[in-house]
């Protein structure tokens, strides 16, 4: 793979950002991803604490090597009561990258270049895109609709097309990538790296149960639907027997709050708490209510695999 924009703003081997998966991804994983010559990039609300961030920024610092670079996720809008903290310490400690979600990232983007610190954002369409581009982003993370969790509209290659052509900043292309021609298309589109969350999933690192893990191998692309039921916006899951019992449309009394413009906020805030919650459960322990996010790509996992056997699939 030759060297593309985002290899040289971050330093990195090949243009792949392990992505930040929530309970997923773990400081075990980015080292591997760092060791491997990728970027990795954990959700700080991966951790329950400000020390335990801190904790975390400071031991991938130690083990940073040359041709690795890691990243956090920020969750930007109000849900996330403890952003404020979190964008403190990651300005404080320092990290290489910033990946800012579901929100206006102009406070992250102002802090984080005053600490050195570049902020890639997640957007769906054009016009969110020159908006981050305006805010002084350092590249935008183009999430299609072939990405686990919260997703996209556009096609990969919409999508990709579209913003490189219009952006002067980097495009990095996130969804749907489970193997090499994948990296491949994302490229010819326009992109200049690209994000890869699922095929991780299954990792021997990942901090998530056995059977997990053992789900992304077993199903695959067309066992991937969307539902309501967990954060109250539509989200990719592996459709197992207990997603399919419970259904994946919001409940009526949660459709009737949410157009109340006033409730709407505070219902919205609850379902994801809850849904947060049965997540969390699903992926650290065993239990028969699985709700496991992922994405199509795990049509590619065929094994539990180490970090650096994932990325050396994907690039070889």
């Amino acid at each position: 793979m030759t060297s593309t924009k985002l290899t040289k703003l971050l330093n990195i081997k090949y243009p792949i950002i392990q992505a930040p998966m929530f309970l997923v991804s773990n400081v075990s994983m980015v080292v591997e991803a760092m060791n491997a010559g990728i970027a990795g990039c954990i959700p700080a609300l991966n951790y329950r604490t400000l020390d335990e961030l801190r904790t975390a920024i400071k031991t991938l610092k130690a083990a940073k090597v040359e041709g690795g670079s890691f990243g956090f996720n920020l969750i930007v809008n109000k849900s996330n009561i403890k952003y404020k903290g979190q964008l403190e310490v990651l300005c404080e400690e320092g990290c290489d990258f910033i990946i800012t979600s579901l929100g206006s990232p102009e406070e992250t983007i102002n802090q984080a270049r005053k600490a050195g610190i570049k902020v890639f954002c997640d957007v769906t369409d054009l016009k969110f895109a020159k908006k981050v581009e305006q805010l002084g982003a350092d590249a935008a993370i183009a999430v299609n609709n072939e990405a686990g969790g919260h997703r996209g509209n556009l096609s990969p290659e919409q999508l990709t097309n579209l913003l490189s052509k219009e952006l002067t900043i980097p495009v990095i292309s996130a969804g749907g990538v489970g193997c090499k021609t994948d990296i491949e298309n994302m490229l010819s589109y326009g992109a200049e790296g690209v994000s890869v969350g699922s095929p991780f999933i299954a990792s021997i690192e990942a901090g998530v149960t056995d059977d997990y893990k053992q789900a992304c191998v077993d199903y695959g692309a067309d066992d991937i639907i969307m539902t309501e039921r967990i954060s109250g916006t539509p989200c990719t899951v592996i459709n197992t027997p207990y997603v399919q019992k419970i259904g994946t449309k919001a409940t009526w009394i949660e459709n009737l709050l949410n157009k109340n413009k006033k409730l709407k906020k505070w219902v919205k805030m609850v379902r994801f708490s809850i849904g947060m919650k049965a997540t969390e459960k699903a992926a650290t322990k065993a239990t028969y209510k699985t709700v496991w996010v992922a994405g199509p790509s795990i049509e590619h996992t065929k094994a539990i695999l180490p970090v650096k056997t994932i990325v050396a699939n994907l690039v070889n």
